[in-house]
């Protein structure tokens, strides 16, 4: 094809999800021309990838995607999966993008000329600039070992995961302690399924202190504004692994040691399978306590915030653990534990391959400053922690649509002076 006669369009972006469609929004507001492409159907990893019994695990008052606020019944809730893709099919309908979907975007290149050459599964298309909002959630990782693992054993991701009578009889063992991990061993033990969960480092937190909900402490307290480069970690923050808790049921704690007392069984972090016996880290008490200093020291510091503004409020409380393991367990016999399915709760990774461009460090992650790259012209929108906690989430991802799409803006509006010079 000659690329000198494909469509152009001044923005081009990748991805149809809230990141992508709130970019839409903004790019619309501005009066700029751009083409949305998505590989499967906008908001597809909301109903694809979530268990039935999922839920947010952050207030509806948090949700407030442009020009669509949470307007709905109980704003100190917690949407369920249903009402979740009700939601976003609502602020789709708002939005009306000019979406192309079940299109793969297979390479984007520079072009001599300037722009960028977009080679698509429907074609070709160049454009002046390119946002990309396909989020960093792209391949399951599952480790090597499972290729070793008996035949018989289910094995799925949790992004696979629907419901406990998917799974075949027997006991299940849980890889991993994140936020998918906890949330999915614990739908697990209440379906009265038997559970093994490898724990890992993940923290965790309170969903109610001294009267509240946590984030709504937390959001008086400016955390969810705390652009990254203020972070105590920086950029290191967004390899943190996000704290465990729960909107299930109206919302509550999440408390391995309490489902250990209640019968899962748990253990360190999974290292490998040598054909008969699971092999685990023995960290699991290191890993708990760990778990529970980021708890308590969460409630620490609201502590201040309520002292330092003389806010009435129930007494503070420390969380005192409940359950304690007797030993470090090492290994697990296969057979002999009754495992039927393991569930891989570890997480993915990102895949950018198709992007040619230099803006990636030595781990594959994008390089950028609130969204804005190096390389002119590309830019990136719903990456955790690309401003802010709430880039990848519902509650700040159009602040940061609005940023880029006003860069687009003015970067235009100059390119268009320039010419006319």
């Amino acid at each position: 094809m000659n690329e000198n006669r494909v469509a152009h369009y001044p923005v081009v972006i990748v991805g149809g999800g809230q990141a992508g469609l709130s970019t839409s929004h903004h790019l619309t507001r501005h009066g700029i021309e751009h083409l949305v492409f998505e590989k499967r159907t906008a908001m597809h990893a909301w109903e694809t990838q979530r268990w039935d019994n999922f839920c947010l695990v952050t207030p509806n008052w948090q949700c407030d995607l442009p020009g669509h606020p949470y307007a709905g019944p109980d704003p100190g809730g917690f949407m369920k999966k249903d009402e979740i893709l009700n939601y976003l099919k609502e602020f789709r309908a708002k939005v009306d993008p000019p979406i192309r979907e079940g299109v793969s975007v297979r390479r984007v290149s520079r072009r001599l000329e300037g722009g960028f050459h977009i080679a698509t599964s429907s074609g070709d298309v160049s454009a002046d600039q390119v946002v990309v909002a396909s989020g960093g959630y792209h391949e399951p990782i599952v480790p090597r070992m499972a290729e070793r693992l008996p035949p018989a054993i289910t094995q799925l991701h949790s992004a696979q995961y629907r419901n406990a009578g998917q799974l075949p009889e027997g006991a299940v063992l849980v890889v991993g302690s994140g936020q998918s991990g906890a949330q999915i061993a614990e739908d697990l033990h209440l379906a009265g399924r038997k559970v093994f969960l490898a724990v890992g480092n993940a923290p965790r937190c309170a969903r109610f202190y001294r009267g509240r909900d946590v984030v709504s402490w937390l959001a008086d307290m400016g955390y969810y504004d705390m652009p990254v480069e203020e972070h105590p970690l920086r950029e290191g923050v967004r390899d943190n692994t996000n704290h465990y808790v729960t909107g299930r049921d109206g919302g509550r704690d999440i408390d391995l040691r309490r489902f250990a007392r209640e019968g899962m069984e748990l253990f360190g972090v999974l290292k490998d399978f040598d054909g008969a016996r699971l092999l685990f880290e023995s960290n699991l008490t290191a890993s708990l306590d760990e778990a529970d200093r980021t708890y308590n020291g969460i409630n620490a510091a609201i502590d201040k915030h309520i002292a330092a503004n003389g806010l009435a409020a129930p007494p503070p409380s420390v969380y005192e653990p409940v359950w304690q393991p007797a030993r470090e367990r090492p290994e697990l016999d296969l057979v002999g534990s009754g495992i039927a399915s393991i569930i891989w709760c570890i997480g993915f990774r990102p895949d950018f391959r198709w992007l040619d461009a230099p803006v990636f460090n030595g781990a594959g992650h994008p390089q950028h400053r609130r969204g804005v790259t190096a390389q002119e012209g590309v830019y990136f929108v719903g990456l955790p922690w690309l401003h802010t906690w709430g880039s990848g989430r519902f509650g700040s991802v159009g602040r940061d649509a609005a940023y880029i799409a006003a860069h687009i803006a003015g970067r235009l509006s100059r390119t268009g002076q320039d010419n006319a010079a």
